[in-house]
């Protein structure tokens, strides 16, 4: 079935392939491409808090 959200295509290397896949692994995921969505997720929302983090320390 396709669908109608983008993609783009991304290379990694056989060290960081690994690691993705060995999170797919451990965490049931059922494709990389699904692994990978939510290693981004993760990422962004660390990186959310961080910024929150930072922002709010410079305005104490």
């Amino acid at each position: 079935m396709p669908t109608e959200k983008p993609r783009y295509t991304i290379i990694v290397d056989e060290e960081l392939l690994k690691k993705i896949d060995d999170f797919r692994f451990e965490n049931r995921y059922p494709s990389r491409s699904s692994a990978t969505l939510e290693l981004i997720r993760l990422g962004m929302e660390a990186l959310t808090k961080q910024q929150d983090d930072s922002s709010s320390s410079t305005n104490n």
